[in-house]
């Protein structure tokens, strides 16, 4: 049991190298208020979470590090650009079909 709590608290310090893992991060972190206001948003008003969920992400995601994986993975250079996919990935998860 220890070692499951371990690796469980060692996978959720290290960032997220791939966007289905990001994606995963964000359903545990958010709170399901925030799911369901996030779900109900048009497509185009989520350009307004750039400064608060896509800070977030971009900051506790590690994105501005260079090599970073999750960086990668999302098949971008900018970090703003990966928060911005990851939040519309999070957005498509939660349900809302445009």
């Amino acid at each position: 049991m220890t070692k499951n709590w371990l690796e469980l608290i060692v996978k959720n310090i290290q960032p997220p190298t791939t966007m289905d893992e990001a994606i995963d991060r964000l359903m545990c972190v958010l709170e399901d208020e925030q799911k369901i206001m996030l779900a109900a948003m048009p497509k185009e008003d989520l350009i307004i979470l750039h400064f608060s969920l896509g800070a977030a992400i971009r900051n506790a995601f590690g994105l501005h590090k260079p090599g970073s994986a999750l960086l990668a993975d999302c098949g971008v250079t900018h970090p703003d650009d990966a928060a911005d996919l990851i939040i519309r990935k999070l957005w498509e998860n939660l349900g809302y079909l445009d």
